[in-house]
């Protein structure tokens, strides 16, 4: 492992863990926004308050120092002007005793060092303690020779290579016997003490002021917050149908409203949810009752009816076409019971799934085989892929095979006569069938309305089939009842393709599709039409995976060898 992934490895779970904290928690971020805005204002303040405290002691200092420095000139100028010999001994007992003399003063300024510096070649700097001359700068020398009184902040160097900041004033002093510049060396020993005990200070009063700042916004944000976290847990349990769950209402402020506000809300739409559970209960039960009811006048009907149309060709012609139309009719309304008492029991969720590992290609065929004479009387053929092994799924023969009759006829019915395709394909996890009609097709909005019960896209079309309008609507519980996918894409005038998905083994969740939802030449149509292809307006999951029937498979046109 390299230092890198060390590094991550040690990093990655605590910087996971905020980063979740980040995007959970309303009062984490407060209170990190709170601290980071605070301690950028407090180093800010600190710096320039440090600033301040800096220019100040050091201002203070050096007007101190200036004032100490021109007494001394004055002392200087006074005793060396009584000095006539000009004896080098002469000359260096003088400036012992003024060094002496100016050393030991007392000052405003501090304790100071002082040292000499003749300005003729050949004399000694005379020097008080164990400062090392050669600490005056040549720039102040150079100041100083020019008769200028100067300052400058530097290291002051003593004997031994140990040095100190300081404050070094330089001045001419004028005598009888030659010109010196006299330098007064005020170490800042104190001021950078005073300065460090400040700076500590000002950070840790700083660190405390931004803990206390991010304490407080973690206190007035928790009592934000919290009723927040309570609003949002009731209504998460309302959702799962917890519909007596209520917030709880404390004081009278400004959340005490919101949490009676949300209470109120709470409580109406628990009413009116009630209501419409009845209703719904109503409805169902009169859709039931009333479907088992026609079923015993319908049955008396069917056997006059049968009566009527076996001896059809005996009677005028008017009349033989009525016994016909009768018969066609009764057909219609048979299925529409049967289609209705099917979706009430889908509604009162008292149907059961009987699974058993089938062959999906023997179902296909049969589905296929069962639509053949309406795929004649359309004139369309059925063009079906299946793969040559055997495709076994854990499904209820009898629903799946409703689904893939449902489908073919709807197909058959909008594909204007042109072909209808079947590909089935499967895996370990999925199997997958999709029919494709190539005629009018659908736009997005219909599409999203194709599940709906009782929807046609075009009331006025004339039908073939006698569909009950509830045959894709029972398609789609089916399909949920298997925790599978009936999806649609489609395209206005170039046809539509139905996908069901189930999983091989009874009760897996679905993750992927063997097949797209979105056929081939989809890519193709778009670029004809010089717009993008459409997306797949029903899905009730992410699209699946691209695949397809393999080389291998079998293909067939139903009716054809």
């Amino acid at each position: 492992m390299t230092a890198l992934a060390r590094v991550r490895a040690v990093v990655g779970p605590p910087a996971a863990w905020l980063r979740s904290r980040w995007r959970h928690s309303l009062q984490v971020r407060v209170a990190a926004t709170t601290a980071l805005v605070s301690g950028i204002v407090v180093l800010i303040i600190g710096i320039v308050l440090l600033g301040q405290i800096s220019a100040g002691l050091l201002d203070a200092k050096r007007h101190a120092a200036l004032a100490e420095a021109d007494d001394g000139l004055r002392v200087s100028t006074a005793q060396m002007s009584v000095i006539t010999a000009s004896g080098a001994d002469t000359v260096r007992n003088a400036l012992n005793n003024l060094v002496a003399n100016l050393s030991g003063k007392g000052s405003n300024a501090g304790l100071f060092d002082v040292v000499i510096l003749p300005q003729a070649v050949g004399q000694e700097p005379v020097v008080s303690g164990n400062v090392d001359p050669t600490t005056v700068p040549d720039r102040l020398r150079r100041l100083v020779s020019q008769s200028k009184q100067s300052y400058e902040f530097g290291p002051i160097r003593h004997e031994g290579g140990q040095s100190s900041p300081g404050l070094i004033i330089g001045e001419p002093v004028t005598s009888p016997v030659g010109t010196f510049g006299l330098y007064y060396l005020f170490p800042l020993q104190t001021e950078q003490r005073t300065l460090a005990l400040v700076q500590r200070t000002v950070v840790v009063a700083g660190l405390v002021l931004v803990l206390l700042v991010a304490a407080i916004a973690v206190l007035v944000t928790r009592q934000v917050v919290r009723p927040v976290r309570s609003a949002a847990a009731t209504a998460e349990r309302l959702s799962a149908g917890h519909l007596a769950e209520r917030m709880p209402v404390r004081g009278e402020d400004d959340l005490a409203r919101l949490a009676t506000s949300f209470n109120h809300m709470a409580q109406s739409l628990q009413q009116q949810i009630t209501q419409l559970e009845d209703l719904s209960r109503l409805q169902r039960r009169f859709t039931s009752d009333v479907s088992h009811e026609l079923r015993t006048p319908l049955t008396t009907v069917r056997m006059a009816a049968d009566l009527l149309y076996a001896a059809r060709d005996g009677f005028p012609t008017g009349v033989a076409r009525s016994a016909e139309l009768l018969q066609a009719e009764l057909d219609r309304f048979e299925a529409l019971l049967v289609d209705l008492l099917e979706i009430s029991r889908h509604d009162a969720r008292a149907v059961e799934l009987d699974a058993e590992p089938v062959d999906l290609r023997l179902l296909v065929d049969r589905a296929v085989d069962g639509v053949a004479p309406i795929a004649a009387r359309a004139g369309s053929d059925l063009v079906v892929r299946t793969p040559n092994a055997p495709v076994v799924a854990e499904i209820d023969p009898r629903r799946i095979e409703r689904i893939l009759r449902n489908l073919l006829g709807n197909a058959l019915e909008h594909g204007d006569g042109l072909p209808v395709e079947v590909a089935l394909a499967g895996n370990a996890d999925a199997v997958a069938v999709t029919v494709r009609d190539h005629g009018v097709g659908l736009t997005q909005s219909e599409a999203a309305l194709v599940f709906n019960r009782f929807w046609r896209a075009d009331p006025s079309r004339n039908r073939r089939t006698g569909g009950t309008g509830l045959g894709l609507a029972i398609s789609l519980e089916d399909a949920r009842l298997h925790n599978g996918w009936l999806n649609v894409w489609g395209r206005s005038g170039h046809g539509a393709q139905f996908r069901l998905t189930v999983p091989t083994r009874a009760g897996d969740v679905l993750s992927w599709s063997p097949l797209p939802l979105e056929p081939p030449d989809a890519r193709a149509l778009a670029a004809d039409d010089g717009t993008v292809a459409d997306d797949p307006a029903v899905a009730e999951h992410p699209p699946g995976a691209a695949g397809g029937p393999s080389p291998t498979d079998a293909t067939r046109v139903a009716g054809q060898s």
